[in-house]
Protein backbone atom coordinates (compact mmCIF):
# COMPACT_ATOMS: atom_id res chain seq x y z
CA UNK A 1 0.00 0.00 0.00
CA UNK A 2 1.78 3.15 -1.20
CA UNK A 3 1.25 6.61 0.22
CA UNK A 4 1.29 9.81 -1.81
CA UNK A 5 4.09 12.21 -0.76
CA UNK A 6 1.48 14.97 -0.45
CA UNK A 7 0.17 13.33 2.72
CA UNK A 8 3.46 13.89 4.49
CA UNK A 9 3.32 17.53 3.41
CA UNK A 10 -0.19 17.83 4.89
CA UNK A 11 0.99 16.32 8.19
CA UNK A 12 3.92 18.72 8.36
CA UNK A 13 1.65 21.67 7.56
CA UNK A 14 -0.59 20.77 10.52
CA UNK A 15 2.22 20.27 13.00
CA UNK A 16 2.09 23.81 14.33
CA UNK A 17 -1.52 23.31 15.46
CA UNK A 18 -1.00 20.14 17.49
CA UNK A 19 0.06 21.92 20.69
CA UNK A 20 -3.37 23.51 20.66
CA UNK A 21 -4.99 20.09 20.31
CA UNK A 22 -3.03 18.80 23.31
CA UNK A 23 -4.21 21.74 25.39
CA UNK A 24 -7.82 21.45 24.19
CA UNK A 25 -8.41 17.69 24.24
CA UNK A 26 -5.99 16.29 26.82
CA UNK A 27 -5.87 17.02 30.55
CA UNK A 28 -2.68 17.85 32.52
CA UNK A 29 -1.37 14.97 34.63
CA UNK A 30 -1.87 16.90 37.87
CA UNK A 31 -5.57 17.47 37.12
CA UNK A 32 -6.77 14.24 35.55
CA UNK A 33 -8.18 11.30 37.51
CA UNK A 34 -6.02 8.33 38.51
CA UNK A 35 -7.02 4.71 39.23
CA UNK A 36 -6.35 5.22 42.94
CA UNK A 37 -9.22 7.74 43.01
CA UNK A 38 -11.67 4.86 42.50
CA UNK A 39 -10.10 1.78 44.07
CA UNK A 40 -9.84 0.64 47.71
CA UNK A 41 -7.05 2.48 49.53
CA UNK A 42 -4.42 -0.03 50.75
CA UNK A 43 -3.21 2.49 53.36
CA UNK A 44 -6.65 2.82 54.95
CA UNK A 45 -7.58 0.98 58.13
CA UNK A 46 -10.77 -0.28 56.46
CA UNK A 47 -9.02 -1.49 53.29
CA UNK A 48 -10.39 -5.04 53.62
CA UNK A 49 -13.88 -3.68 54.25
CA UNK A 50 -13.60 -1.62 51.06
CA UNK A 51 -12.70 -4.78 49.14
CA UNK A 52 -15.68 -6.63 50.62
CA UNK A 53 -17.94 -3.79 49.50
CA UNK A 54 -16.46 -3.91 45.99
CA UNK A 55 -17.00 -7.67 45.80
CA UNK A 56 -20.53 -7.39 47.15
CA UNK A 57 -21.44 -5.03 44.33
CA UNK A 58 -20.51 -7.62 41.70
CA UNK A 59 -22.89 -10.39 42.85
CA UNK A 60 -25.55 -9.68 40.22
CA UNK A 61 -23.23 -9.35 37.22
CA UNK A 62 -23.85 -12.11 34.66
CA UNK A 63 -21.42 -14.31 32.77
CA UNK A 64 -21.57 -12.44 29.44
CA UNK A 65 -21.07 -9.17 31.29
CA UNK A 66 -17.77 -10.43 32.71
CA UNK A 67 -16.66 -11.59 29.26
CA UNK A 68 -17.28 -8.13 27.81
CA UNK A 69 -15.65 -6.32 30.73
CA UNK A 70 -12.57 -8.55 30.58
CA UNK A 71 -12.35 -8.22 26.80
CA UNK A 72 -12.54 -4.44 27.12
CA UNK A 73 -9.81 -4.50 29.78
CA UNK A 74 -7.50 -6.67 27.68
CA UNK A 75 -8.05 -4.34 24.73
CA UNK A 76 -6.97 -1.40 26.89
CA UNK A 77 -3.98 -3.29 28.30
CA UNK A 78 -2.61 -3.86 24.80
CA UNK A 79 -1.81 -0.14 24.66
CA UNK A 80 1.95 -0.55 23.98
CA UNK A 81 1.07 -2.04 20.60
CA UNK A 82 -1.16 0.88 19.68
CA UNK A 83 1.46 3.46 20.65
CA UNK A 84 4.20 1.78 18.63
CA UNK A 85 1.82 1.48 15.67
CA UNK A 86 0.93 5.19 15.73
CA UNK A 87 4.54 6.24 16.23
CA UNK A 88 5.30 4.64 12.87
CA UNK A 89 2.79 6.77 10.96
CA UNK A 90 4.37 9.07 8.37
CA UNK A 91 4.75 12.59 9.76
CA UNK A 92 4.97 11.48 13.39
CA UNK A 93 8.66 11.90 14.18
CA UNK A 94 9.55 9.98 17.33
CA UNK A 95 13.27 10.67 17.12
CA UNK A 96 12.85 14.37 16.47
CA UNK A 97 10.06 14.54 19.07
CA UNK A 98 7.86 16.74 16.93
CA UNK A 99 4.44 17.86 18.17
CA UNK A 100 2.74 14.87 16.53
CA UNK A 101 4.84 12.47 18.60
CA UNK A 102 4.13 14.64 21.65
CA UNK A 103 0.40 14.13 21.02
CA UNK A 104 0.85 10.35 20.79
CA UNK A 105 2.82 10.19 24.04
CA UNK A 106 0.29 12.31 25.94
CA UNK A 107 -2.63 10.36 24.44
CA UNK A 108 -0.93 7.10 25.45
CA UNK A 109 -0.41 8.35 29.00
CA UNK A 110 -4.13 9.05 29.32
CA UNK A 111 -5.18 5.75 27.77
CA UNK A 112 -2.81 3.80 30.01
CA UNK A 113 -4.95 4.50 33.07
CA UNK A 114 -7.95 2.68 31.59
CA UNK A 115 -6.42 -0.79 31.54
CA UNK A 116 -4.78 -0.09 34.89
CA UNK A 117 -7.99 0.69 36.77
CA UNK A 118 -10.01 -2.11 35.13
CA UNK A 119 -7.26 -4.65 35.76
CA UNK A 120 -7.15 -3.80 39.46
CA UNK A 121 -10.94 -3.87 39.72
CA UNK A 122 -11.08 -7.33 38.15
CA UNK A 123 -8.31 -8.58 40.43
CA UNK A 124 -10.06 -7.31 43.55
CA UNK A 125 -13.47 -8.61 42.47
CA UNK A 126 -12.44 -12.21 43.10
CA UNK A 127 -14.60 -13.31 40.18
CA UNK A 128 -11.89 -13.69 37.56
CA UNK A 129 -9.15 -16.19 36.76
CA UNK A 130 -6.49 -13.52 36.47
CA UNK A 131 -3.81 -15.87 35.20
CA UNK A 132 -5.93 -16.80 32.19
CA UNK A 133 -6.72 -13.13 31.61
CA UNK A 134 -3.04 -12.24 31.79
CA UNK A 135 -2.21 -14.97 29.26
CA UNK A 136 -4.74 -13.47 26.83
CA UNK A 137 -3.29 -10.01 27.40
CA UNK A 138 0.24 -11.22 26.70
CA UNK A 139 -0.92 -13.01 23.58
CA UNK A 140 -2.67 -9.90 22.26
CA UNK A 141 0.55 -7.94 22.65
CA UNK A 142 2.79 -10.70 21.29
CA UNK A 143 0.62 -11.47 18.27
CA UNK A 144 1.03 -7.94 16.98
CA UNK A 145 -1.38 -5.47 15.49
CA UNK A 146 -1.93 -5.03 11.77
CA UNK A 147 -5.20 -3.60 10.48
CA UNK A 148 -3.87 -2.92 6.99
CA UNK A 149 -3.46 0.81 7.66
CA UNK A 150 0.18 0.91 6.64
CA UNK A 151 1.93 4.14 7.71
CA UNK A 152 -0.73 6.30 6.07
CA UNK A 153 -1.88 9.11 8.42
CA UNK A 154 -5.21 9.45 6.61
CA UNK A 155 -6.10 5.81 7.20
CA UNK A 156 -4.86 5.83 10.77
CA UNK A 157 -6.77 8.96 11.77
CA UNK A 158 -9.99 7.81 10.11
CA UNK A 159 -9.53 4.56 12.03
CA UNK A 160 -8.93 6.23 15.41
CA UNK A 161 -11.90 8.56 14.83
CA UNK A 162 -14.09 5.47 14.38
CA UNK A 163 -12.50 3.27 17.03
CA UNK A 164 -12.42 5.86 19.83
CA UNK A 165 -16.16 6.46 19.45
CA UNK A 166 -16.78 2.71 19.45
CA UNK A 167 -14.78 2.40 22.67
CA UNK A 168 -16.71 5.28 24.21
CA UNK A 169 -19.99 3.51 23.44
CA UNK A 170 -18.76 0.19 24.82
CA UNK A 171 -17.49 1.58 28.14
CA UNK A 172 -20.58 3.76 28.56
CA UNK A 173 -22.93 0.81 28.03
CA UNK A 174 -20.96 -1.45 30.38
CA UNK A 175 -21.24 1.29 33.01
CA UNK A 176 -25.00 1.52 32.49
CA UNK A 177 -25.40 -2.24 32.87
CA UNK A 178 -23.21 -2.21 35.99
CA UNK A 179 -25.36 0.52 37.55
CA UNK A 180 -28.55 -1.47 36.88
CA UNK A 181 -27.02 -4.45 38.69
CA UNK A 182 -25.93 -2.37 41.68
CA UNK A 183 -22.22 -2.18 40.90
CA UNK A 184 -22.00 1.57 41.41
CA UNK A 185 -18.20 1.73 41.69
CA UNK A 186 -17.71 -0.05 38.38
CA UNK A 187 -20.37 2.17 36.82
CA UNK A 188 -18.42 5.27 37.85
CA UNK A 189 -15.17 3.81 36.53
CA UNK A 190 -16.69 2.97 33.15
CA UNK A 191 -18.44 6.32 32.79
CA UNK A 192 -15.17 8.10 33.50
CA UNK A 193 -13.24 6.01 30.97
CA UNK A 194 -16.00 6.64 28.42
CA UNK A 195 -15.52 10.38 28.95
CA UNK A 196 -11.82 10.08 28.13
CA UNK A 197 -12.61 8.09 24.99
CA UNK A 198 -15.05 10.74 23.80
CA UNK A 199 -12.46 13.50 24.19
CA UNK A 200 -10.00 11.45 22.20
CA UNK A 201 -12.60 10.75 19.51
CA UNK A 202 -13.32 14.46 19.17
CA UNK A 203 -9.61 15.16 18.68
CA UNK A 204 -9.01 12.50 16.05
CA UNK A 205 -12.11 13.38 14.06
CA UNK A 206 -10.95 17.02 14.09
CA UNK A 207 -7.57 15.90 12.73
CA UNK A 208 -9.45 14.32 9.83
CA UNK A 209 -11.64 17.39 9.41
CA UNK A 210 -8.60 19.61 9.00
CA UNK A 211 -6.95 17.17 6.60
CA UNK A 212 -10.17 17.03 4.60
CA UNK A 213 -10.13 20.81 4.23
CA UNK A 214 -6.82 20.39 2.39
CA UNK A 215 -7.12 17.01 0.62
CA UNK A 216 -10.77 15.93 0.66
CA UNK A 217 -10.74 13.59 -2.34
CA UNK A 218 -7.87 11.54 -0.95
CA UNK A 219 -9.48 11.27 2.49
CA UNK A 220 -12.80 10.15 1.00
CA UNK A 221 -11.04 7.56 -1.13
CA UNK A 222 -9.31 6.18 1.97
CA UNK A 223 -12.51 6.27 4.03
CA UNK A 224 -14.53 4.44 1.35
CA UNK A 225 -11.83 1.78 0.96
CA UNK A 226 -11.71 1.21 4.71
CA UNK A 227 -15.48 0.82 4.94
CA UNK A 228 -15.42 -1.71 2.10
CA UNK A 229 -12.87 -3.73 4.06
CA UNK A 230 -14.82 -3.07 7.32
CA UNK A 231 -13.44 -1.37 10.41
CA UNK A 232 -11.89 -4.03 12.64
CA UNK A 233 -11.63 -3.51 16.39
CA UNK A 234 -8.14 -3.65 17.94
CA UNK A 235 -8.88 -6.88 19.85
CA UNK A 236 -9.48 -8.84 16.63
CA UNK A 237 -6.56 -11.17 17.42
CA UNK A 238 -7.88 -12.01 20.90
CA UNK A 239 -7.22 -15.58 22.05
CA UNK A 240 -6.86 -17.72 25.15
CA UNK A 241 -4.31 -20.34 26.15
CA UNK A 242 -4.21 -23.17 23.62
CA UNK A 243 -6.19 -21.28 20.96
CA UNK A 244 -5.34 -20.08 17.48
CA UNK A 245 -4.77 -16.37 16.91
CA UNK A 246 -8.10 -14.51 16.96
CA UNK A 247 -10.15 -17.50 18.09
CA UNK A 248 -11.78 -15.74 21.07
CA UNK A 249 -12.70 -12.49 19.35
CA UNK A 250 -16.02 -13.63 17.90
CA UNK A 251 -17.25 -14.91 21.27
CA UNK A 252 -16.32 -11.58 22.85
CA UNK A 253 -18.06 -9.66 20.03
CA UNK A 254 -21.15 -11.90 20.29
CA UNK A 255 -21.40 -11.29 24.03
CA UNK A 256 -21.19 -7.52 23.43
CA UNK A 257 -23.91 -7.76 20.76
CA UNK A 258 -26.13 -9.92 22.99
CA UNK A 259 -25.88 -7.47 25.89
CA UNK A 260 -26.33 -4.43 23.65
CA UNK A 261 -22.91 -3.09 24.61
CA UNK A 262 -21.67 -2.73 21.04
CA UNK A 263 -23.92 -3.73 18.16
CA UNK A 264 -24.21 -3.59 14.39
CA UNK A 265 -26.50 -0.60 14.88
CA UNK A 266 -23.73 1.20 16.78
CA UNK A 267 -21.35 0.58 13.87
CA UNK A 268 -23.84 2.28 11.55
CA UNK A 269 -24.41 5.12 14.04
CA UNK A 270 -20.67 5.84 14.16
CA UNK A 271 -20.51 5.92 10.38
CA UNK A 272 -23.43 8.37 10.24
CA UNK A 273 -21.85 10.53 12.95
CA UNK A 274 -18.58 10.83 11.03
CA UNK A 275 -20.32 11.49 7.71
CA UNK A 276 -22.32 14.29 9.32
CA UNK A 277 -19.41 15.90 11.17
CA UNK A 278 -17.16 15.82 8.11
CA UNK A 279 -20.08 17.09 6.00
CA UNK A 280 -19.31 14.48 3.39
CA UNK A 281 -22.62 14.93 1.56
CA UNK A 282 -21.91 18.62 0.98
CA UNK A 283 -18.34 18.34 -0.28
CA UNK A 284 -17.73 19.89 -3.68
CA UNK A 285 -14.68 20.36 -5.89
CA UNK A 286 -13.77 16.69 -5.65
CA UNK A 287 -11.95 14.75 -8.32
CA UNK A 288 -13.66 11.80 -10.03
CA UNK A 289 -12.45 9.28 -7.46
CA UNK A 290 -13.51 11.58 -4.62
CA UNK A 291 -17.02 11.92 -6.04
CA UNK A 292 -17.38 8.14 -6.39
CA UNK A 293 -16.17 7.68 -2.84
CA UNK A 294 -18.54 10.35 -1.51
CA UNK A 295 -21.52 8.74 -3.25
CA UNK A 296 -20.58 5.30 -1.96
CA UNK A 297 -20.19 6.52 1.62
CA UNK A 298 -23.47 8.45 1.64
CA UNK A 299 -25.39 5.39 0.40
CA UNK A 300 -23.63 2.98 2.76
CA UNK A 301 -25.64 3.49 5.99
CA UNK A 302 -28.89 2.45 4.30
CA UNK A 303 -27.21 -0.64 2.85
CA UNK A 304 -25.76 -1.59 6.23
CA UNK A 305 -29.12 -1.10 7.95
CA UNK A 306 -30.65 -3.71 5.66
CA UNK A 307 -27.79 -6.12 6.34
CA UNK A 308 -27.86 -5.56 10.12
CA UNK A 309 -31.29 -7.21 10.41
CA UNK A 310 -29.63 -10.50 9.44
CA UNK A 311 -26.92 -10.35 12.13
CA UNK A 312 -27.55 -12.68 15.03
CA UNK A 313 -24.97 -13.47 17.71
CA UNK A 314 -24.19 -17.12 18.28
CA UNK A 315 -25.53 -18.86 21.36
CA UNK A 316 -23.86 -18.95 24.79
CA UNK A 317 -22.37 -22.37 24.04
CA UNK A 318 -19.88 -20.64 21.71
CA UNK A 319 -18.67 -18.40 24.50
CA UNK A 320 -16.46 -20.66 26.57
CA UNK A 321 -13.86 -18.58 28.35
CA UNK A 322 -11.35 -19.64 30.94
CA UNK A 323 -11.34 -16.07 32.24
CA UNK A 324 -14.41 -16.62 34.43
CA UNK A 325 -16.51 -19.57 35.46
CA UNK A 326 -20.14 -19.76 34.22
CA UNK A 327 -22.54 -18.27 36.76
Amino acid sequence: MSMAPERLEVMLSMEGHIKGFIEKYLIPVEKIWQPADFLPDPTADNFLEQIRDLRGETDELEYDFWIVLIGDMITEEALPTYESWLMGVRGIDQEGRNTWSEWIRHWTAEENRHGDVLNKFLYLSGRVNMREVEISTQYLLADGFDLGLDRDPYRNFVYTSFQELATHISHKRVGELAAKKGSNLLARICRTIAGDEMRHHLAYREFVKQIMDIDASAVLSVFADMMKRKITMPANLLRQAGEAVGQSFQGFADAAQQLGVYTAEDYIHILKTLLAHWEVGNLNGLNENGERSRDYLMALPARLEKLSTRIRPSGPESRRFGWVQPI
